[in-house]
């Protein structure tokens, strides 16, 4: 009897010992999925908040210099959402192979994603460095012939691409404790940028307190201090809490093929979705400086504008490609399927908020930013027309982030494409031809009905094809 003991206790031993000695699983597989998401993406969404506010700020302040100086930053804004595409791109790989490779429980495989990315962003910053210096100004030139808002655009590109190394590593640092469930810290880092920046703009646009008076160069300015900031943040805060990532230079300075292949399967198509909002913003500036230079600045007003609602989804988006990504490593349907319920309706619900604001309070939006009547005029009916979109464009962002975690980000591609190219631009141009600026904004909405008819059907497909058998 007690020989059959020592054996019970021993095999309880051995198991006790065994359960401890296991590695824990990542909290993505096991937390209660609701709880998790809000987790995830709470933090993201209020960062994203706050950034979408200093953008506000940020064009506030500069719409106090000019109309002009607005328009100005408004056509310069495609470029700037380029190098936002690429580095959020980029990230959007590194964060599925990694996120995928915890859930599979491969270090070395996370780890070389991690590094990997590290070279892959200096090398994003060297190409807008040199696109900055050799095409800023014919990039201006290309869209207006009005000598003062080339001067203006010319002057912002140089600082905004001549300085990008702080917003490249601010977005790779980022998504590296967002790929590990670390977004808590994720909110830091990018809210430490957005103060920053905040402080800087009426300080160095206006010469407070013994700076001198920039400008538009100010705000340039402010913003890639704020960038670099944020930058030696997310890296502070990456080597003390995130200790799922293990850095090393000979990772860095020997990158796999494989690897790179693997980021960019899913990074590319990111970056071409995202970028093709830049292609998108160019277009319509040049459909719209046919009407006159206030109805772009509307539009770049507009653009401000619905990032305090877009931004938000768009965090919620970052928060549950990792959710779900871990989940598909781990084969865990049931999770899978309740996350993106709970995803699908609080995206909706974030923007039907915003349909609502911008439908009652058009002119006070506008009045932020120092609108003329002219202005007012002409952006009323735009935010009005524009908002009823924000709805439909919620499930399609969603439907993006599903597309990315299970590596079918040319789905997304593909959506995008249709809606902001094929679509979107089009028709804005056919509607242009009525004279009648108001009709041009009409093509938002029908762009996002063709999107979400895309969005369903490839939906249906990924799910029968991969999410319905595991």
């Amino acid at each position: 009897m007690t020989e059959k003991n020592n054996i019970h206790d021993y095999h309880a031993l051995e198991e006790k010992m065994a359960k401890e000695c296991a590695p824990k699983e990542n909290k993505m597989g096991t937390m209660e999925i609701r709880k998790l998401i809000i987790t995830m993406s709470i933090p993201m969404m209020i960062s994203m908040l706050v950034q979408a506010l200093y953008n506000i700020v940020d064009s506030v302040f500069v719409a106090q210099i000019s109309e002009n100086a607005l328009t100005a930053v408004s056509l310069a804004f495609p470029v700037q959402n380029l190098m936002i595409s690429l580095g959020a791109g980029t990230g959007v790989g590194i964060n599925a192979l990694l996120s995928k490779s915890l859930g599979e429980r491969r270090t070395d495989r996370s780890d070389a994603a991690a590094n990997t990315g590290l070279l892959l962003t200096f090398c994003n910053f060297f190409l807008f460095l040199l696109l900055g210096i050799f095409g800023a100004r014919w990039f201006m030139t290309t869209q207006t012939d009005n000598r003062e808002i080339i001067a203006y655009g010319t002057t912002y590109l140089h600082y905004i691409t001549g300085f990008s190394l702080g917003l490249f590593y601010q977005v790779t640092f980022e998504r590296l404790l967002q790929s590990t469930g670390l977004t808590h810290l994720s909110m830091i880092s990018q809210i430490t940028g957005a103060v920053i920046n905040l402080i800087l703009d009426p300080i160095l646009i206006f010469g407070l307190l013994g700076a001198p008076k920039l400008g538009v160069a100010g705000a340039a300015i402010a913003t890639c201090i704020g960038q670099h900031i944020a930058a030696c943040t997310g890296l502070t805060l990456n080597l003390k809490k995130n200790k799922e990532i293990h850095f090393s230079f000979t990772l860095i300075l020997k990158p796999k093929a494989r690897i790179v292949g693997r980021i960019y399967a899913v990074g590319v198509p990111s970056i071409l979705m995202m970028s093709i909002g830049s292609v998108m913003t160019y277009l319509m500036n040049r459909i719209l400086i046919t009407f006159s230079t206030t109805a772009t600045a509307v539009f770049g007003v507009y653009f401000k504008l619905q990032s305090f609602f877009f931004m938000p989804v768009f965090g919620l988006n970052n928060g549950i490609i990792p959710v779900l990504a871990y989940n598909y490593g781990a084969r865990k349907k049931e999770r899978i399927v309740h996350a993106l319920k709970f995803a699908f309706m609080l995206a909706f619900s974030i923007m039907v908020v915003g349909t609502v604001i911008f439908e009652l309070f058009p002119s006070q939006l506008l009045a932020l930013f120092s609108a003329s009547p002219q202005m007012t005029k002409l952006g009323n009916p735009a935010l009005r027309i524009i908002a009823l979109s924000f709805p439909l464009a919620s499930i399609g962002i969603i439907g993006g982030s599903i597309f990315q975690a299970f590596s079918r980000s040319v789905n997304s591609l593909i959506v995008s494409v249709t809606r902001q190219l094929v679509v979107l631009i089009p028709v804005a141009w056919l509607l242009s031809r009525t004279g009648v600026l108001s009709n041009v904004w009409w093509a938002f909405p029908i762009a996002e009905v063709v999107s979400l008819c895309i969005t369903i059907m490839l939906f249906r497909r990924l799910y029968r094809n991969t999410i319905a058998k595991l």
